[in-house]
């Protein structure tokens, strides 16, 4: 099986990667027809004729037709669409919407068509292609996508709303789903626990080469649920038996159960293991496991670095810049977040960071972009957003041949300020990092919120560590302050005239943090998408629940 996967792969990617390596010799070329050929389809649509789709021959006019919009002014359209209305943004119907969250509470509906969902299904061939060239061994045993379902629900008019992840897991090619160690069954539970415990003994009961998810916090959550478990687990395993209780899913449990036969050699394998290391992990129990796929930058990238823990010291695929709207890179090394702009399935246009504020800024084609700038993107594709500002920052890392190397860097709007220091998600992300190595401690769950009242900041921390009350405050403390201030001057300039004060802390009961994502799942948001929000305007009623004690320091000078 291993070998016929292998020659599927490469006859589906290498065509494909050619011509992609074609493309990006040429991108100022290659995204202007893409541009025209767009505008041409879909000239006779309703936003096509409002917007004279017909008379715009360059990329000059299409800026002057069209302005930019983010979701919100973009909704009433989607709404005729999942109404039933048709040739409303595309000529081509959306078969479906990708489901996320809004800026407003009420969901965005991202439309899908056949031509949007071929391309990104392109962009994976070429992704799995280039990642073979790499790891020949990748796929010999079992392999494993963790992801939400595709199909969700339905629109009133009958259009199914769901996942992007849950699309890109469906669209891998049959031959390598057949090899997956988890039954698509699993994806259909409604309940957290029993979902994750169905997926920990379908993988645990395997011996896996490759696992593929969008968020590496749902690799660690699974790692930590089978190593807490472990006896629960491996009885299981020998006994053949799925132990989960459910009123409302009994039969899809039942089918489960169907597939899930005693394996008692496997259940001593795993008893040996924890014999010798008191510990139930990846790393330890998936002795050919070759690769990691999932997001390493943004603001989940602190995860990522914590699966050499779990998973030891592999490398990792990033799946590339991929959001609801689009999939936008294609990542051809190992531990990077950067990837190849996907020039011929998307047309971009980019602001410099720097000018976002200012009235008149200049928008940027793809072939004008420059080393180690970073812009806000505009996004327009196959499946009916136009100049569609994705409020999100990327950074040019680098090129293949003309065509720039992107990574997603952070959303546009984690800023936070209390008098004039512009307090900005990566400098708590870069002055934890720098705490952390200093002191040598590890901190994975916490978040931090501006105190307006106080003039501070005020950091809620989980901890795994034994530490004192008297280390926290007359180490933890000056050091966490020193840190924001070395990277962030204006931080520094309001300490030291003490319009700002000593940030504290607030300790927060174990399991404080799982506590708050499965809160957010059962408010509907996806578990493999949920993301922790690390800079926070305020904090949580819950929050200030999960505190167990808050420590200060009295002097108050940097």
């Amino acid at each position: 099986m291993s070998l016929i996967l292998k020659l599927a792969i490469q006859l589906q990617g290498k065509k494909l990667a050619k011509q992609l390596d074609i493309a990006t010799t040429k991108p100022k070329q290659v995204q202007q027809e893409f541009l025209l050929k767009l505008l041409y389809k879909n000239q006779h649509t309703a936003f096509g004729k409002e917007h004279n789709f017909s008379q715009i021959a360059t990329e000059e006019d299409y800026r002057k037709a069209v302005p930019i919009r983010d979701y919100e002014q973009l909704r009433p359209y989607c709404d005729r669409i999942i109404k039933g209305k048709k040739s409303v943004l595309t000529a081509e119907q959306s078969f479906m919407f990708n489901m996320t969250s809004g800026t407003i509470g009420k969901p965005k509906y991202i439309p899908v068509t056949k031509e949007s969902e071929k391309l990104t299904s392109q962009l994976m061939r070429q992704w799995l292609y280039r990642i073979i060239i790499d790891h020949p061994q990748f796929l010999d045993f079992a392999s494993a996508g963790i992801v939400s379902p595709a199909i969700e629900g339905y629109t009133a008019s009958g259009i199914p709303y769901g996942s992007i992840s849950g699309r890109i897991y469906q669209k891998i090619p049959a031959i390598i789903r057949s090899s997956y160690a988890i039954p698509h069954q699993v994806w259909q539970l409604k309940n957290y626990e029993e979902k994750y415990l169905a997926v920990a003994l379908f993988l645990l009961c395997r011996q896996v080469s490759f696992i593929c998810t969008p968020n590496p916090s749902t690799l660690i959550r699974i790692a930590e649920l089978i190593d807490s478990r472990k006896e629960e687990l491996i009885r299981s395993i020998y006994d053949g038996a799925i132990n989960i209780k459910s009123s409302h899913q009994s039969k899809l449990i039942f089918s489960l159960q169907k597939l899930f036969k005693p394996q008692p050699q496997r259940a001593k394998e795993l008893e040996i293991i924890v014999e010798k290391t008191n510990h139930l992990l990846p790393k330890d129990y998936w002795q050919y496991l070759k690769l990691i796929g999932c997001w390493i930058g943004g603001s989940v990238g602190i995860k990522a670095q914590k699966l050499t823990d779990y998973f030891g010291d592999l490398p990792i695929r990033d799946l590339g810049y991929l959001a609801s709207e689009a999939q936008m890179t294609l990542p051809c090394l190992d531990n990077t977040s950067s990837g190849i702009l996907a020039i011929n399935t998307n047309y971009y246009e980019f602001i410099p960071e720097e000018d976002l504020d200012t009235v008149n800024f200049p928008v940027l084609s793809a072939h004008q972009l420059e080393l180690g700038k970073r812009y806000s993107i505009l996004l327009t594709t196959t499946a009916g957003l136009y100049r569609y500002h994705i409020n999100d920052i990327v950074e040019v890392t680098g090129f293949y041949h003309q065509t720039p190397l992107v990574a997603f860097i952070r959303k546009g709007k984690d800023m936070t300020n209390i008098t004039g220091e512009k307090m900005h998600v990566n400098h708590i992300l870069l002055a934890m990092k720098k705490v952390m190595q200093i002191l040598k401690i590890s901190i994975t769950h916490y978040r931090v919120t501006p105190n307006l009242e106080k003039s501070l900041y005020e950091f809620y921390l989980e901890l795994t560590d034994n530490v004192s009350h008297s280390w926290l405050q007359h180490k933890f403390i000056p050091e966490i302050d020193q840190a924001l201030a070395a990277v962030n001057i204006e931080y520094e300039q309001k300490r030291k005239s003490q319009r700002l004060h000593l940030p504290i802390l607030h300790l927060m009961h174990k399991g404080w943090y799982e506590t708050e994502c499965r809160r957010e799942v059962d408010k509907g948001k996806r578990d493999v998408q949920q993301k922790w929000k690390i800079l926070c305007n305020q904090p949580s009623l819950e929050d200030k629940e999960a505190i167990i004690e808050t420590i200060e320091v009295k002097h108050n000078v940097i």
